[in-house]
């Protein structure tokens, strides 16, 4: 029981600090966004301007995973009998295509400026962009930790930290205009700065797409899974095997187990979920067992 209190106190310290950590990020960058927005017409900077789309992706995207963590928290209904949990895998591919299309927005204005330069007060794009570098930083810095385990949180991780490096390339940008003259240099970054982002969305691209396809989440060992059931005392095959995310923390796993002369004891259930649950972070598990007898054959069994 003190566990349980144990635990239960700290998903809710967790989750408390989770939405702080939201609400100060979408307050800075929204607030940031607008600034950007304005210097970024006062100075005719293009990288300024992109950053500014890409911003707003941010905001966007920092809405719809707060609003995900939120929503799957809720209890399962005679509707939705898993609740909401995969709104954190539409979260998750929401925010790789909005990095998708932000980027398509900055290579096109960074192609035409390519071909129509313009002059740019690079003093107002250096220090805008530094101010946007520190803010996208240190908000990042709040969902760095999470990051590693939730693909949802992971994609606004993702946003405030590539906004974070293109302010850093935008304040280069305005030193280099400053220092040499050269005004092709601020669609230049424009374009490095969508090579970049590209680079690093196609893995939470990949891998929310993997996840609303019913894949077998990234990290869980499938065969080693198999294994670990095929060799429990008294069964002799294993077969209908499925794993695949609930949602972007939660995985679920199905299975027939064949034990034609034993049966599993509640204790022995207990055991096969916390080992699971401890070497493969599958949380929701469901065996079926089966005595085999060819008689009753088991339909799945030939083709799973």
């Amino acid at each position: 029981m003190a566990k349980l209190m144990a635990h239960t106190h700290h998903h809710h310290n967790t989750l408390v600090t989770l939405n702080i950590s939201f609400a100060i990020a979408i307050f800075l960058n929204s607030s940031f966004l607008l600034t950007e927005v304005i210097y970024g017409f006062i100075a005719h900077s293009v990288s300024l301007l992109s950053d500014a789309v890409h911003n707003f992706g941010d905001v966007l995207g920092l809405l719809m995973s707060w609003g995900a963590s939120v929503l799957v928290k809720r209890r399962a209904s005679k509707r939705y009998s898993y609740g909401y949990k995969k709104l954190t895998i539409l979260a998750a591919l929401s925010n790789a295509l909005l990095l998708v299309l932000t980027s398509a927005l900055i290579v096109y204005e960074s192609i035409y400026r390519l071909n129509n330069p313009r002059e740019i007060n690079e003093v107002i794009v250096t220090i805008v962009a530094f101010i946007g570098m520190l803010i996208n930083g240190g908000t990042a810095l709040l969902f760095m930790r999470q990051s590693s385990t939730d693909l949802n949180i992971k994609g606004a991780f993702l946003h405030l930290a590539y906004d974070a490096l293109i302010a850093l390339g935008v304040v280069l940008a305005g030193a280099a205009i400053y220092f040499t003259g050269w005004l092709w240099i601020d669609p230049i970054v424009g374009l490095l700065i969508v090579s970049i982002i590209i680079w690093g969305s196609w893995n939470l691209l990949q891998r929310s797409v993997e996840l609303i396809l019913g894949a077998v989440p990234y990290g869980v060992n499938q065969k080693a899974v198999y294994t670990y059931l095929k060799e429990l005392p008294g069964v002799q095959e294993v077969h209908d095997l499925h794993i695949w995310g609930l949602s972007t923390q939660e995985t679920a796993l199905t299975a027939h187990l064949i034990m034609p002369e034993s049966r599993l004891s509640d204790e022995e259930y207990l055991k096969i979920n916390q080992f699971l649950a401890k070497e493969f972070h599958i949380q929701h598990i469901t065996l079926q067992v089966e005595q085999g007898q060819k008689k009753y054959p088991c339909a799945q069994s030939l083709i799973c």
